[in-house]
C-alpha cells in the first residue's frame, strides 16, 4: 500500500495586518539638568547658550527653572542624541541625567 498525502489545513488570521508587531513610535528622551551647589547661575545660562545655542532669555528661563524647581528639561530627541548632550553637560561640570519623556 502506498502512502496518502493528506491535505493539511493552515488556520491563518482574517486580518489584513502584517504578521509582525508594528513597534510604537519612539517616545522621545529628554535631558535633564538638576540644580547643585557649586555652578554658578550664570555659569549655567552661559553654558545653555553656547551648548545649545539658545537665546540668552531661554537660557536664562531654563536657569532659573534649575534654580528654583531643582530641574529644567533641557533638550529632547532620540536616546542617542540625549546622551551625548548629558556628557557634554558633565563636561561643563553639570548634573545632568537623561530620560524618556512621558
Amino acid at each position: 500500500m502506498g502512502r496518502v498525502s493528506v491535505p493539511v489545513e493552515i488556520e491563518r488570521p482574517e486580518s489584513s495586518e502584517a504578521p509582525y508587531a508594528v513597534p510604537e513610535p519612539d517616545v522621545p528622551w529628554v535631558t535633564v539638568v538638576h540644580n547643585d551647589p557649586v555652578n554658578l547661575m550664570s555659569y549655567v545660562a552661559y553654558v545653555f547658550q553656547s551648548y545649545f545655542g539658545y537665546s540668552k532669555d531661554k537660557a536664562h528661563q531654563l536657569m532659573l527653572d534649575v534654580h528654583h524647581k531643582g530641574r529644567a528639561v533641557v533638550s529632547s530627541g532620540s536616546r542617542e542624541e540625549m546622551e551625548r548632550d548629558v556628557q557634554a553637560m558633565h563636561g561643563y561640570g553639570l548634573w545632568a541625567t537623561l530620560q524618556q519623556d512621558r
